[in-house]
Order: C-alpha cells, then structure tokens, then sequence
C-alpha cells in the first residue's frame, strides 16, 4: 500500500496497539488473537537499551508482514534514529512511531515513503513536527493529560492529525475522541501480559474486541 492509503487505514481503524517486549512467537499469537478481535493496527518497538537489539525488532516486523501480509498493518515504535527508520522500512513497517520529534527521524520516514507518527507535548512541537512533514501527531506522554487538552490544541491546530497516547482506556476512550483525536495507542489495556505468559489468548481476543466495539461507538 502506498502512504496515502496507510494514512486511511490508520484514520479508519483508529486503535494501534503497542506491543513491547514479547518473543516471537508470543508475538506471532498476540497479534493472531487481536485480528480476532478487531486489530488492524499494530506498532513493535525497538528497545532504546539494545535489549531486544535492533536486527531482532526488525525481524520481529518483518515476521509479522510475512505472517499477515496487508491483513494488520505493522509499523514500528519508539524508533529514535534515522538507521532505525531504515530497518523498519526494510522489515516492511508500513510507518514509523516515536516517542520524539527528531527532523532526521521524520525526514528518513517521509524519503522511505513511509507515514510519520511523532510524539510531541507543546503546541510548538506539534507545528514543528508537522512542518518538517508528520503525517499524525502522537500527544505523549498524554497520560499526564485530559481530553480537554487535545480539544484545546485542535481548536488552532486544527489542521494538524492527533493521537492520544498513553492514560487511553476502554472507558474514557470515547473522551479522547469527541476532543478531537483522530486515534488511539494502546499498550497493556490489550496486550495483559499475564494472558500471555499463561497462553489465554481468548483473553486478548476478548480485550481487543471491548475497545474495537467501544470504537466503533465513537
């Protein structure tokens, strides 16, 4: 798929999940039980310690596009350098999360063809990141935010893509989207840990399904 069409895809499904610090093949299960459950969009980190390493988050990513091949869109997260932007790419992320506004990191995305998702807190963040060409603003770390914040950003900065990310739950999330964000991420109000280490993947199924339908609502 081209930019514009994952620029869609993540204004239509609107949920990415964050997943972190799983083996492979708890990967591989998580991701097949929140397809189950609605899941569409789904980021894998790299390890700002080198723990996993870079070359094992990238064949994470690309285990997963081989796995799902257009049915989720996989891209990458907490990706701080443009090398990182490259590996990604190569791996088949399809856009590039990071919890900064790095120009370098930004403009390696847009050059590769892929969709920018930075994070940023100020106002003076947000228009300096969308001119260098974010396609979205990823609001972090919004757990120490309300809604009302967003909607207070929108209302200059409406021409500006928001995401809500961190502090989003399956209650409070419909709060963050009539403020104005465009979407969510998520992290272990989906991914429990605990499910996956006892193999009830049911149970993510059943996580992933309460906010696609909560969702849905919105």
């Amino acid at each position: 798929m081209n930019r514009e069409e994952i620029i869609q895809a993540i204004q239509k499904h609107r949920i990415i999940v964050i997943a972190r610090g799983l083996a492979r093949e708890e990967l591989l299960n998580t991701a097949e039980a929140m397809y189950r459950g609605g899941i569409r969009l789904l980021e894998v980190t790299f390890n700002a310690c080198g723990n996993p390493s870079d070359e094992e988050t990238a064949a994470n990513i690309a285990a997963l596009c081989e796995r799902f091949q257009g049915r989720m869109h996989i891209g990458a997260g907490t990706v701080l350098r443009p090398d990182q932007v490259e590996r990604a790419a190569k791996a088949g992320a399809e856009y590039i999360i990071s919890p900064d506004a790095r120009e370098a990191v930004i403009k390696k995305t847009r050059e590769l063809g892929l969709v920018s998702l930075p994070g940023c807190f100020t106002p003076t963040e947000c228009t300096t990141a969308w001119d260098f060409g974010a396609d979205f603003i990823k609001i972090f770390p919004n757990s120490e935010l309300k809604p009302s914040y967003i909607k207070a950003l929108k209302a200059p900065l409406s021409h500006i893509r928001f995401l809500a990310v961190g502090g989003v739950n399956v209650d409070n999330l419909h709060e963050f989207m009539a403020a104005g964000a465009c979407g969510i991420g998520i992290g272990n109000g989906i991914i429990d840990k605990k499910l996956v280490k006892a193999g009830d993947f049911d149970g993510i199924t059943a996580l992933a399904r309460r906010f696609t339908e909560k969702m849905a609502e919105c």
